[in-house]
């Protein structure tokens, strides 16, 4: 007679950690996927500023043809890029840096706010997510 709804707490606790389980890859694709926009979105505006180069300054160096950039440059294409196109589905996009490392580069870093699609207590309600994309001129 002891054992009579015994099954019924182990239920519930298999059916907690299943949810649990469910909210955690739903919020960590989310994020991934929230992830990816913002490295995209970073990517290009670096390619952008990269092609930023005025082309009276194209000379030819010892590796080549150098276009060289400048750190004006780059920001200015930059948030020129990023006001063209728009955040998208991004929340709170901030440009936290764009310039050009060695004259031939343009780096570009972003970032934006991410928020999980279910709020729980295992979860931040809100992240800042980071990222950094490169993109190099050739000229042949």
């Amino acid at each position: 007679m002891g054992e009579t709804g015994s099954a019924l707490p182990l239920v519930g606790g298999a059916v907690l950690l299943l949810l649990t389980i469910i909210f955690g890859v739903t919020s960590a694709t989310s994020l991934l996927i929230e992830r990816q926009r913002l490295y995209s979105l970073a990517d290009a505006a670096a390619v952008f500023a990269a092609e930023s180069f005025a082309p009276a300054d194209v000379r030819l160096g010892a590796s080549g043809i150098v276009a060289p950039l400048t750190n004006s440059g780059v920001y200015q294409a930059t948030v020129f890029y990023l006001q063209s196109v728009g955040e998208g589905n991004l929340s709170e996009v901030r440009l936290d840096r764009a310039m050009t490392p060695d004259g031939r580069r343009a780096e570009v870093t972003l970032s934006s706010l991410w928020s999980p699609p279910i709020v729980s207590d295992f979860l931040p309600s809100m992240v800042r997510l980071s990222v950094t994309a490169q993109s190099q001129v050739f000229i042949e």
